[in-house]
């Protein structure tokens, strides 16, 4: 597998982490550095850690994986989205800074890589791949991709509060039904 596909794959499996970010982004006021860095390193460290894991595990273990990994991405995907929709019409001036605990990242970082797990394991049956640099690029690649999508995120949500939280909401919830339906072989892309 040459640069130019990990590269791929690793753009690929950072987009659910970017538009989970952009929502991110869309409920914070005033960003600050440990922000980026949280958000970077959180689903930038569980892109990397997963691969790393489903590597791990290999073949033994892939009809388990990809027979459930799509409804546990769905289900944490459609919750999280679901309570951000809810928010959205609340209509309370809340503040979102406990949005960065510990829980909350790592249910969200969890969501995000649920996919990186399966391609962690289908790095294991491929032999020319160098699982080092693989989730080095993947983690890096994630990194820096959330932490752009927060500050767009943030950027938009400032001017649009209450609909960017409702279409963030939204994109989330997508987000985990185009992977139900990718795995269930509904959706095709």
């Amino acid at each position: 597998m040459d640069i130019l596909e990990l590269f791929l794959i690793a753009a690929g499996l950072s987009m659910d982490a970017f538009a989970v970010s952009v929502c991110k982004g869309l409920s914070v006021q005033r960003l600050k550095p440990r922000h980026y860095l949280l958000t970077g390193a959180w689903f930038g460290g569980f892109q990397a850690l997963m691969p790393s894991a489903g590597f791990l595990l290999g073949s033994a273990f892939e009809q388990y994986i990809v027979s459930f990994d799509h409804w546990i991405a769905f289900v944490l995907l459609a919750l999280i989205g679901g309570n951000m929709v809810k928010e959205s019409f609340s209509g309370e001036e809340e503040c979102h800074d406990g949005s960065f605990s510990v829980r909350t990242m790592f249910l969200l970082a969890v969501a995000t890589s649920i996919d990186a797990l399966a391609v962690g394991v289908t790095f294991a049956l491929l032999p020319d791949v160098h699982i080092t640099a693989a989730v080095s690029l993947i983690g890096a690649t994630t990194f820096l991709l959330s932490a752009a999508g927060l500050k767009v995120g943030n950027v938009f949500g400032l001017r649009y509060k209450a609909r960017a939280e409702l279409a963030g909401g939204v994109i989330l919830i997508l987000i985990g039904l185009k992977i139900l339906l990718e795995h269930l072989g509904i959706l095709a892309f």
